[in-house]
């Protein structure tokens, strides 16, 4: 294994002030977070931040010597864009080290008020091209874009030759069949947007309901969108990752994905030589206990591989959806 010329960031997901702490604790070189509302797109009950808690988890990772990034990620609507101008506020004056924007009205909002604030281009923008991204760099002043889990290795190499602005992406994490910032599956069954809102499969409108055989059904919204054997675990009902009956109902099937969680670990060493400045982990929404072990297995793998030393990421496959990982459109692109 050849030795890295520049130490990638690690930028860590922390859904609490605990969280939080725990992902600085355990190696994190930015962990990234939310307001306690609809200005990020991970907006559920007993998640996020509010002014006084980040402001004192900024504090705690400054100490730390870690970046706090706060996700303003969602798109503005009216009439309460006032929200979204007011996260903005709130990020220059507890001092986030970075804002992440996808929305043009809360990114121009920043770039006039905040001339200081960096800003990062959210995956939500859905800028998959040099163009799209010069753009974005040329009138917002755009400092470091994480792109879409679509793009292959050698396409990320070329975007980073023709681009101005750093390159985060996702390396381990939720990977789903939509295209980031462009998800209507949800809106369509219960009137909340994950875009917009903040809210995939929101919790208020999950029901599991039991058959007469011991069989289990999960429905949102009024659809049934998975269903499960008796005994068998029942996992969060999201519409892209659910099992449906057949027209006869002798059989379930996966219409659009399985669930399985990306994990990229073997690809860091290509990532970093195609120019990716910042590998970002997914799971705002997962527990304390994921958080340190995913945040310490890429801590250790990164030091590794800067080392030259083979890491050893073996225990991840058991914090991935069922079980299951895979490396998406990162290696190849391969659609069902």
């Amino acid at each position: 294994m050849m030795a890295l010329d520049h130490r990638p960031e690690l930028v860590c997901p922390a859904g609490t002030p605990a969280a939080l702490k725990t992902a600085v604790d355990a190696g994190a070189d930015a962990v990234y977070c939310g307001l306690a509302n609809a200005t990020n797109a991970r907006n559920f009950p007993g998640l996020n931040f509010s002014r006084q808690s980040l402001e004192q988890s900024v504090a705690y990772a400054h100490e730390c010597r870690a970046k706090v990034l706060l996700a303003v990620n969602s798109f503005a609507t009216a009439p309460g864009t006032q929200m979204w101008f007011d996260a903005v506020d709130t990020a220059a004056q507890v001092r986030v080290d970075a804002v992440i924007v996808a929305d043009l009205a809360v990114a121009d909002y920043a770039a006039r008020n905040y001339p200081d604030l960096r800003l990062h281009l959210s995956v939500q923008a859905g800028a998959s091209s040099p163009e799209a991204i010069r753009f974005y760099c040329r009138e917002f002043d755009i400092k470091r874009v994480v792109l879409p889990r679509i793009l292959t290795v050698a396409e990320i190499s070329a975007i980073h030759r023709e681009i101005p602005c750093e390159i985060e992406a996702f390396v381990f994490g939720n990977i789903g069949m939509m295209a980031e910032g462009r998800c209507s599956l949800t809106n369509y069954v219960t009137g909340v947007s994950t875009n917009m809102d903040g809210v995939c499969s929101p919790a208020s409108a999950v029901q599991y309901v039991e058959e007469a055989d011991g069989a289990m059904s999960a429905q949102l919204g009024g659809f049934e969108i998975d269903c499960f054997a008796a005994g068998e675990n029942a996992g969060y009902p999201t519409i892209c990752k659910g099992r449906y009956r057949t027209a006869a109902q002798d059989e379930r099937y996966y219409a659009f994905e399985e669930p399985v969680s990306l994990n990229l670990s073997s690809l860091l060493p290509d990532l970093v030589r195609a120019g990716v400045t910042a590998l970002k982990i997914e799971g705002r929404q997962r527990s304390r206990s994921y958080v340190k072990a995913v945040v310490s297995a890429y801590r250790r793998a990164v030091d590794d591989i800067m080392d030259d030393r083979v890491p050893d990421l073996s225990g991840l496959l058991s914090l991935t959806e069922g079980g299951k990982e895979t490396q998406g459109a990162f290696k190849t692109k391969k659609w069902r």
